[in-house]
């Protein structure tokens, strides 16, 4: 994938957290537990993503993460609570954040590979990412290769400053009251398909 193929990036949330989202950025996993906020994460994934340290060493909680596409498996699990979700879109200008690091699939996966932002984008299979599903029954391996590369991230040291955010995106039109509600002003786009819906 080149930067002129990425139109944005993405970061999975709950409604009610953007408006401290909109004050304090989005943060990583590590910072965020000093605020009260809801969580989209499962369990079983944390724990396996704080084992991870991400070159040149820093650990992965350490790290904002934001989705290449959010329309992948992360969201395919939460599409029951879609109603309560937001997809924030966040502006290309964040790879070149000090630090970024790019992760061709999902950071905590055995396969992940990284590299510095913006040159690890090179790294990311565009047709895998943006595929429309990843399932493949003839060839187990090939799927979970094919899920864990849906999930490929974007991660920022620390936060992402609210200033990068450029809009969001909703299910459905009870959750674009809601977040008008929470965030007044923010730019909402109704993408049923983004949600699996």
């Amino acid at each position: 994938m080149t930067r002129d193929e990425l139109e944005e990036l993405h970061y999975i949330v709950p409604i009610t957290n953007v408006a401290s989202i909109l004050t304090h950025g989005i943060l990583s996993h590590r910072r965020a537990a000093r605020l009260q906020h809801e969580s989209v994460a499962m369990p079983e994934i944390q724990d396996r993503r704080r084992s991870v340290v991400v070159p040149p060493g820093r650990p992965l909680h350490e790290y904002a993460n934001l989705y290449i596409c959010a329309r992948n498996p992360m969201l395919y699990k939460r599409r029951g609570h879609h109603n309560a979700l937001t997809v924030l879109r966040i502006n290309t200008d964040v790879l070149d954040i000090a630090g970024a690091v790019i992760a061709d699939s999902n950071a905590s996966s055995g396969y992940a590979r990284f590299s510095p932002s913006p040159g690890g984008l090179a790294l990311v299979d565009l047709t895998l990412v943006f595929a429309t599903y990843w399932t493949h029954p003839e060839d187990e391996i090939a799927e979970w290769r094919h899920k864990a590369a849906k999930c490929a991230e974007l991660l920022i040291p620390d936060c992402v400053p609210p200033k990068h955010i450029t809009g969001a995106y909703v299910s459905c039109e009870e959750a674009r009251d809601a977040l008008a509600s929470a965030a007044p002003g923010i730019e909402i786009t109704l993408n049923r398909r983004l949600f699996f819906l």
